[in-house]
């Protein structure tokens, strides 16, 4: 249990493994370059300015470590402890990450192609957190706009599910760093596969609060989710 009195050492993990498949690129797509610098980049520039955390774990494909290292020299990015390689699934990765980073703390983790997150996320999580002893984690996301249909193996409509109980779930995802170790712990040996970090705390019997993010904190996954950066012109 932590204690609001005591501050305690804040990690993140930046998940930027993946490729640039959907979105037609020879090349990873946390590489893609907006406005100059690689998506990734931004989304580090925001955790490196937020004065409560530690360190950060990037990760990424093993081919392109040494690369990964020298951006984040060239742009500055400080606070990289280490740049280690990803897995088969993004939870292999953060798992790899989990290796560096020390059980008596607090973790965040954070998708690299996710660049509009913002340091309230940062700051409230870990406020939260620290306040509310119950809580093991704490999952930035937004309320579901359409309505959600339960589909079958038939594709047929199963179930609708009531609204304004749906939650979509982006990132940071923070955690105590205890039950986020022993959650991935547990998830490899039983070979459970989630569908993000929470899933793995919420099967381990973690409590997991939410923090209302934005619908503009959006993961850049195909071509067309490039827009937002012309339309809001944030960076």
């Amino acid at each position: 249990m932590h204690s609001s009195n005591v501050e305690i050492d804040y990690y993140y993990i930046v998940a930027a493994a993946g490729v640039g498949k959907r979105m037609g690129l020879s090349y990873p797509k946390q590489f893609l370059e907006v406005d100059g610098k690689p998506i990734f980049i931004k989304t580090l520039e925001v955790i490196e300015k937020n004065h409560r955390v530690t360190g950060i774990v990037v990760v990424t494909n093993k081919e392109y470590i040494s690369e990964v290292k020298k951006m984040c020299r060239t742009f500055k990015i400080t606070k990289v402890i280490d740049v280690v390689s990803g897995g088969i699934e993004r939870q292999d990765s953060i798992y790899n990450a989990l290796q560096q980073i020390p059980k008596d703390s607090i973790i965040g983790v954070q998708d690299g192609v996710r660049p509009f997150i913002e340091d309230r996320y940062i700051e409230d999580s870990y406020t939260k957190l620290m306040e509310e002893t119950d809580l093991d984690g704490i999952v930035v996301g937004v309320p579901v706009k359409d309505t959600i249909k339960v589909v079958d193996s038939n594709g047929k409509i199963a179930d609708t599910p009531k609204r304004d109980l749906l939650f979509a779930a982006q990132t940071p995802q923070v955690f105590k760093g205890e039950i986020l170790h022993r959650s991935y712990e547990e998830a490899r040996k039983q070979k459970f596969l989630g569908t993000d970090d929470s899933s793995l705390v919420e099967k381990a019997g973690g409590c997991v609060g939410v923090l209302m993010g934005s619908y503009e904190n959006i993961k850049i996954t195909t071509p067309e989710d490039l827009l937002i950066f012309s339309k809001e012109k944030r960076f």
